[in-house]
C-alpha cells in the first residue's frame, strides 16, 4: 500500500492567505522528507475556506522544494477551463515536475462556481468531457489540429516547420501524466466513466465506508464496458485521520484544535447549504440530516486514535472495502499547525509499517 495525502485544503476563512499558502507548503515539504508517496491539491473559486484557485501554481513551486514525492491536481474543475490553454499549462507543469506529476480531474458541484462561470450544472459533466477529449487530442496532435464539439470549435495554426509554427507543448510523461478522477456518490457515473478509461479513482473523504464499495463497484462496471480490466491498486481511498500518542490526546486535539470545526463549521454548512441535504456524509438514504454530526462521523467514517487503533481501523477498512491501493489522509487546519505535523510523523512511524503490506 501506498500512503499519500489529500490537502482541499480547509482552512478558516480568517486565516491570512500568506499564513495558509505557508503552512501547506511547509506540509508537502514535511510529507516529502517523511516518504509520503504523494500530495493532491484542491482548486476551488468562490469557497474562503478552500482558498486556492490555482493548485497548478502552486504545485510548480513545490517541485522545487521537494525530492520524490508526487504532487497531482486534486482536483481541476474541468468544466470552468479552457481547453487549449489547461493542455498547454498541465503539460508544462508535468515538464516541470519531470515525471513527479499526476493530473488530478473532476466537476465539483459549488453552484456558485457555476453560477461565477455563467455555466449551467445540467452541461457539467458533457462539458468537462470535451474538454478532457480536446487536452488529450492536442497533446497526441502531431499536425494540424481541428476540433468541433457542442462547446468548443478549435483550429489550430499550419504546421510551418520552417517558420518554426505549429502546436508543440507535450507532456512529459508518455503518453501523458497518469490521470485521476474524484468520485464521492454511490454507484458515481464519474467512477464508471474513470473506470472505463482505465484512470485511477479517488474516492471521497466523507463517503461512509458501507458505501464505499459501491464506488469501486461503478467503476469495474466501467472497466467491464469497455472490455478493460480494473486494477484495485489504482484506487485511491481518502479518509480523515488523526493519530496521537494516547487516545484521549488524539480525541482531545480533534474536538479542540481543528478537526471539528473544519467539519462541523465549514464543510457540513457548505454541503446543507449549497447541496441541500448531508446526504454525501449518510450511511444511507433513511438517515435525517440531524443524525450526521461531527461525533457521529468520528466514530463512523473518521480515523481518530493512538496507532494500536489507527491501525486496526485502516485494516478493517481494507478488507470491508475489498482492497484498495493508496491511502490518501485528508488534511485539516490544525492550530497550532505543528499538531498536525506529529500526527503526519506518527502516523509514517508507527501506523505505516503494519499497513504498508497489505495487498
Amino acid at each position: 500500500m501506498n500512503f499519500g495525502l489529500f490537502l482541499m485544503p480547509i482552512h478558516p476563512p480568517e486565516k491570512p492567505w500568506q499564513q495558509m499558502i505557508s503552512e501547506n507548503t511547509d506540509t508537502i515539504i514535511l510529507a516529502d522528507k517523511l516518504r509520503f508517496d504523494e500530495a493532491w491539491i484542491g482548486e476551488h473559486y468562490t469557497l474562503t475556506t478552500e482558498p486556492i484557485p490555482a493548485p497548478d501554481l502552486f504545485i510548480a513551486k513545490l517541485f522545487g522544494m521537494t525530492k520524490k514525492i508526487r504532487l497531482g491536481t486534486g482536483v481541476v474543475l474541468l468544466q470552468f477551463q479552457d481547453p487549449v490553454l489547461l493542455a498547454h499549462r498541465i503539460a508544462v507543469l508535468d515538464q516541470l515536475g519531470k515525471g513527479r506529476f499526476n493530473f488530478g480531474i473532476g466537476t465539483g458541484g459549488q453552484a456558485t462556481e457555476f453560477e461565477l462561470f455563467g455555466i449551467r450544472q445540467a452541461d457539467r459533466h458533457q462539458r468537462a468531457m470535451e474538454v478532457m477529449d480536446i487536452v488529450l487530442r492536442m497533446w497526441r496532435s502531431e499536425g494540424k489540429f481541428r476540433y468541433r464539439g457542442k462547446f468548443f470549435k478549435i483550429d489550430g495554426p499550419d504546421p510551418r516547420p520552417d517558420l518554426g509554427i505549429g502546436l508543440h507543448m507535450k507532456p512529459y510523461q508518455t503518453p501523458h501524466p497518469p490521470i485521476a478522477v474524484a468520485a464521492g456518490s454511490p454507484f458515481s457515473s464519474t467512477a464508471k466513466y474513470a473506470g472505463g478509461q482505465g484512470w485511477i479513482l479517488m474516492s471521497s473523504g466523507i463517503t461512509h465506508p458501507s458505501l464505499l464499495w459501491t464506488i469501486w463497484d461503478a467503476y469495474q462496471r466501467g472497466s467491464a464496458d469497455a472490455h478493460k480490466s480494473s486494477d484495485r491498486k489504482l484506487w485511491r481511498v481518502s479518509r480523515n485521520i488523526h493519530v496521537a500518542e494516547t487516545m484521549e490526546k488524539a480525541q482531545k486535539e480533534a474536538n479542540e484544535h481543528g478537526m471539528r470545526r473544519c467539519i462541523e463549521g465549514y464543510a457540513m454548512p457548505q454541503f446543507k447549504a449549497l447541496m441541500g441535504s448531508l446526504s454525501m456524509f449518510k450511511s444511507s438514504e433513511e438517515m435525517a440530516d440531524e443524525e450526521v454530526s461531527f461525533d457521529w462521523l468520528i466514530n463512523e467514517t473518521f480515523i481518530v486514535g493512538d496507532p494500536d487503533f489507527v491501525i486496526k481501523r485502516i485494516k478493517e477498512l481494507y478488507t470491508r472495502v475489498g482492497g484498495f491501493g493508496t491511502l490518501l489522509l485528508q488534511l485539516n487546519d490544525w492550530h497550532p499547525a505543528q499538531i498536525g505535523h506529529d500526527s503526519l510523523k506518527l502516523f509514517m512511524k508507527e501506523v505505516a509499517p503494519s499497513i504498508r503490506g497489505l495487498g
